[in-house]
């Protein structure tokens, strides 16, 4: 009985330092500013190629800017660093468009998809009006010189 209660026990305690060392991460990730909550989908579908992916694919995940790129991190991982880089002159914003279907279910609520193309891979990204905002203000401020690809 003592050694299910121990067990029980050391089991919650690594639990707790878990969700702990996950909080920690994502305050250490917004400590620097310009962070925002983003979902992404990698290597996107592209529009009507018969196979209706849905709410599958998308990541939920925090966005930070850092110079001419976007760090994106997973919410669900302890991964220091970034799991993906966005160059800012690599985007090309191709469209903008509402959660379709099942994506309503796996985005958070009042998410806008923005689709890109990113050094060839198609890329969708998933954030709240005010995000998008900041995002394309990001985007078209490129330094003078660099071309924007905002559609």
């Amino acid at each position: 009985m003592v050694l299910a209660l121990v067990l029980v026990g050391a089991v919650l305690a690594l639990v707790v330092l878990g969700l702990l060392a996950l909080g920690t991460r994502r305050r250490l990730i917004q400590r620097s500013g310009g962070t925002f909550d983003c979902s992404m989908r990698w290597d996107a579908p592209e529009p009507g190629e018969g196979a209706d992916s849905g709410g599958k694919g998308w990541v939920y995940g925090i966005s930070r800017y850092s110079g001419d790129r976007i760090e994106w991190f997973r919410v669900f991982s302890y991964a220091p660093r970034p799991r993906r880089l966005l160059e800012r002159e690599a985007i090309e914003v191709l469209e903008r468009r509402r959660p379709e279907g099942d994506e309503e279910l796996a985005l958070l609520s009042d998410s806008v998809v923005l689709a890109c193309s990113h050094r060839g891979t198609r890329v969708e990204l998933a954030m709240s009006e005010d995000a998008l905002t900041g995002f394309l203000a990001w985007l078209e401020a490129a330094p003078p010189g660099q071309r924007v690809n905002v559609a």
